[in-house]
């Protein structure tokens, strides 16, 4: 699947392994994925995990059981979003917001996360709230950024608010204005 979304997923990773090189000599690294199984790491740390994307592992995957279990159809550049690669969590800013950007680190990470989609999509249902799909947390849990699945805009949003601030106007224009964050481990 080589769409511009996921082109512009992959070149952000390819500059936050980049900038990790060069600031560390180092692959990124997580103290959050230590312990946890995933073929993107290359190296163990005494708590932390060193890692490489990889292509993602499933054939023709897709979130189609997240659109089935809400009778909803969901914005194609979420598909590609999750399905692209396996990573960690990468930081970055985007303008003057700090953030996490969601990845799929192993196959039962790709189902905790639609699980976790659902949950967040039955929530906004039940609250009578357009629906999002979330693609990177901050630092307040009750913030994060996600997309509109009515127009595909990326928008900062609070958890089960009306309150919204669109962000960037698609996918792939967020993710090419997203500046990596390097924090070393250890």
């Amino acid at each position: 699947m080589n769409t511009s979304h996921s082109v512009a997923l992959q070149n952000f990773t390819q500059k936050y392994i980049s900038q990790w090189h060069q600031q560390t000599g180092l692959p990124p690294a997580s103290t959050d994925l230590y312990g946890v199984p995933s073929p993107c790491i290359v190296r163990t740390g005494e708590n932390w995990v060193y890692w490489e994307p990889q292509p993602f592992p499933i054939k023709d995957a897709s979130l189609d059981k997240v659109a089935a279990a809400l009778e909803i159809n969901l914005q194609g550049d979420i598909h590609a979003f999750y399905t692209t690669q396996l990573a960690g969590d990468m930081k970055a800013t985007f303008r003057d917001i700090t953030l996490s950007l969601v990845q799929v680190w192993n196959e039962d990470d790709f189902i905790r996360l639609q699980e976790n989609l659902i949950g967040h999509l039955v929530t906004q249902k039940r609250l009578k709230l357009s629906p999002t799909l979330f693609i990177a947390t901050l630092e307040s849990e009750i913030e994060m950024i996600s997309m509109c699945n009515l127009t595909g805009e990326i928008i900062l949003e609070k958890f089960g608010s009306q309150q919204r601030r669109v962000l960037s106007s698609n996918l792939t224009n967020f993710l090419d204005e997203l500046v990596v964050v390097i924090e070393p481990q250890g």
